[in-house]
């Protein structure tokens, strides 16, 4: 007994050890790990359930670009997952064929192309059979945005742009003036608009021959769907002839396959969306809005149309997505609440819903199988990006399918995430979470960084941050939350943010802050740092002008005068919805609101980070910003990033999101670590 207690001793020491030696051997988190993640997206079940195509992007240092690649693997995990496209080509958007022996993807190749033109994504199709090529089915000139199976499988109706000039070759137009005759001119992520519309085309399968079904100058066609016997698409569009006069009236629409009269489904003055088809046929479930900043209600209708829609769900106090109809009893979506994502299961019948599956993490991107019932999905947590896993439909029996970064996860030590429950000054309840700094010892000091979402109807929640875990990295603490305006706990919640910015969301912020400081005593209350971006840079920018409590500001794509910003963004008079009415109608409030007014009061040292092609906030948003802090003697850099738009952080080039970071650690090192000697990253 003796002998095999001292062999157990023994083994549990060797353990630790190795355990400690494996500890020690993992590194904290870099900006630069960006370049090695890989990201997972856009999974698709097979009809039979066997097999998930799903998307796989890596970041191609040298060309400073994302590559994307189809990838299959067995829905049993039997097997590992396999590239299914080809090399040298970015593939995206797999597609199953209704009987599964085709997969139809997305990709941008520039064979049979005459010199100089430049690839647009057309559709591909792959036989599942294997030892072929993949074949263009289409080659539309304005390529393709997305698509979809009829349920035959003979036709893909496929959402593309056309307009007046496609015909007219750029040397023989008689002006490259930009002119416009509507308030919509412009949109951040695509840029200036041209003389292009959205629109539906039907393909041939496999012949490839396109027909347009719709038309129009003044509106955009989009989510098509096809009716269960293939007769029939739905799709989402604006008919009022003011789309691009700032109007939010989408509906939804039913138009026969081979074109022809359209039928009007829904019965809202605002944005009706998401279309599905009932498993019969007879109705279609779409989300809808009766007010601006209503949360959106899931709505049932007769797809013959004429007749008033229905609530499909009843007490639904969240914002449905992705939305699937796969039996007659069950409507699935996927929502946030309370800081974590997952799916829903409504029956339309009984107006009821409740989650399938729970825990701290993120679920999105679901797809379901009709044959079985199989679920697929991606789920993240803090401490992991995306992975595909599959369950039965009610959550259970659930497998994971990929690890697609275990090994990078292998080399890093990644901080837990606790969740901080507090009271605002009003008595409001608000969610924030708190990460420890690397390396925590007890008896020590620690900076804070205070880290805030943008939006305003944004949520922070589970899910994977690049940011707070390099932030972690180097020795800072970090508290994020959810302020009132956030999504996630309730529309009454997300309307607390009405004529509002800087007042409540500002207190909600504060409080967080002091709630942070008291749970943790060890965080140094004279060393705290601010950052954000969008909303949350413009949260920062009102932080910094009503408080000294921060060493160190960091203000990304920032609001700093709404009276400039208003007019000159991409969403023309944005912020209506959220102050008394436009600008003209109440110019003091926009004013009072504008953290500019309040520039003279700054001490806090503030590095701007903004975007040269930011149409959401423009470009002299952080120019204004920066001149006044530089008036006011306030120690102040600006950074501006070329070719980049307001999603800079997000999906800006692989080398520019990297360099954004590194930005940010260069600032807090030198002003909350007291580094003198810090060298911002593109110093020789």
């Amino acid at each position: 007994m003796r002998k095999l207690r001292a062999l157990f001793v023994v083994g549990c020491l060797l353990y630790l050890g190795s355990y400690a030696t494996r500890a020690q051997s993992k590194r904290g988190v870099t900006p630069e790990d960006y370049l090695s993640f890989k990201f997972v997206g856009d999974p698709h079940i097979s009809p039979d359930g066997r097999v998930v195509a799903f998307v796989l992007t890596v970041i191609n240092q040298k060309k400073n670009r994302r590559e994307s690649s189809i990838w299959i693997v067995p829905a049993d995990g039997s097997a590992a997952p396999r590239r299914f496209s080809a090399e040298g080509f970015s593939s995206n958007s797999p597609r199953w064929s209704p009987d599964g022996k085709t997969l139809a993807f997305l990709s941008a190749r520039a064979s049979d192309l005459p010199a100089g033109e430049t690839p647009k994504s057309q559709i591909f199709l792959l036989p599942m059979a294997g030892g072929g090529e993949a074949i263009a089915l289409t080659r539309l000139k304005n390529g393709v945005q997305s698509y979809q199976w009829s349920p035959e499988g003979s036709r893909i109706v496929v959402v593309s742009t056309s307009g007046p000039m496609d015909d007219v070759a750029a040397a023989d137009r008689k002006s490259d003036v930009r002119h416009y005759t509507h308030i919509q001119y412009k949109f951040n992520d695509t840029g200036w608009f041209d003389d292009r519309r959205r629109h539906l085309w039907v393909t041939s399968v496999p012949g490839g021959e396109a027909k347009q079904i719709t038309e129009g100058q003044d509106w955009n066609d989009t989510d098509p769907q096809w009716s269960p016997d293939g007769t029939h698409i739905a799709f989402v569009s604006d008919r009022t002839g003011k789309a691009y006069d700032d109007s939010h009236n989408t509906d939804v629409w039913v138009i026969p396959a081979a074109g022809g009269k359209l039928t009007k489904i829904s019965d809202h003055a605002f944005e009706d969306e998401s279309p599905r088809w009932s498993p019969d046929g007879k109705q279609i479930l779409f989300t809808g809005q009766t007010a601006v900043h209503q949360f959106p209600k899931l709505y049932v209708a007769d797809s013959s149309g004429g007749a008033a829609s229905q609530l499909a769900v009843k007490d639904l106090d969240t914002i449905p997505g992705e939305l699937r109809w796969p039996t007659s009893s069950t409507v699935l979506f996927a929502a946030g609440v309370r800081g974590e994502t997952h799916i829903f299961r409504a029956d339309p019948a009984a107006h009821t819903f409740s989650a399938v599956g729970s825990g701290p993490r993120g679920i999105h991107s679901f797809d379901v199988s009709p044959s079985t019932g199989n679920l697929v999905y991606l789920a993240n947590d803090f401490q992991h990006l995306d992975d595909l896993y599959t369950s039965n439909l009610d959550g259970s029996g659930e497998r994971q399918l990929t690890h697609v970064n275990s090994d990078l996860w292998a080399q890093l030590e990644l901080q837990p995430v606790e969740r901080l429950a507090y009271k605002s000054s009003d008595g409001w309840a608000i969610e924030g979470f708190f990460v420890k700094p690397l390396g925590w010892q007890t008896g020590k000091k620690y900076p804070m960084v205070l880290v805030i979402h943008g939006g305003p109807e944004g949520m922070f929640g589970v899910d994977w941050y690049h940011e707070f875990q390099v932030y972690a990295a180097k020795g800072w603490a970090v508290f994020f939350c959810n302020p009132r305006g956030s999504t996630g706990y309730g529309e009454r919640f997300e309307r607390g943010e009405i004529n509002n910015w800087g007042g409540m969301d500002y207190q909600d912020i504060m409080a967080g802050v002091d709630a942070a400081l008291k749970e943790y005593p060890w965080v140094d209350a004279n060393d705290l740092g601010v950052t954000g971006g969008s909303y949350g840079g413009y949260m920062t920018n009102w932080m910094v002008s009503h408080t000294n409590r921060f060493k160190a500001a960091v203000t990304l794509r920032s609001i700093s005068n709404f009276i400039s910003d208003d007019g000159t963004r991409d969403g023309a008079y944005g912020h209506e919805e959220y102050f008394k009415g436009v600008i003209f109608d109440d110019f003091d409030q926009y004013w009072d609101s504008s953290p500019l007014k309040y520039a003279r009061d700054v001490r806090t040292p503030t590095l701007i980070l903004h975007s040269d092609n930011d149409f959401r906030v423009p470009i002299e948003q952080g120019e204004q910003w920066f001149r006044a802090l530089q008036h006011y003697g306030v120690p102040s850099e600006i950074v501006f990033f070329p070719r980049e738009n307001h999603n800079l952080t997000r999906t800006g080039e692989p080398k520019h999101l990297v360099e954004s970071l590194n930005w940010q650690l260069y600032w807090f090192d030198r002003y909350l670590n007291g580094n003198s000697n810090s060298k911002p990253p593109d110093a020789q």
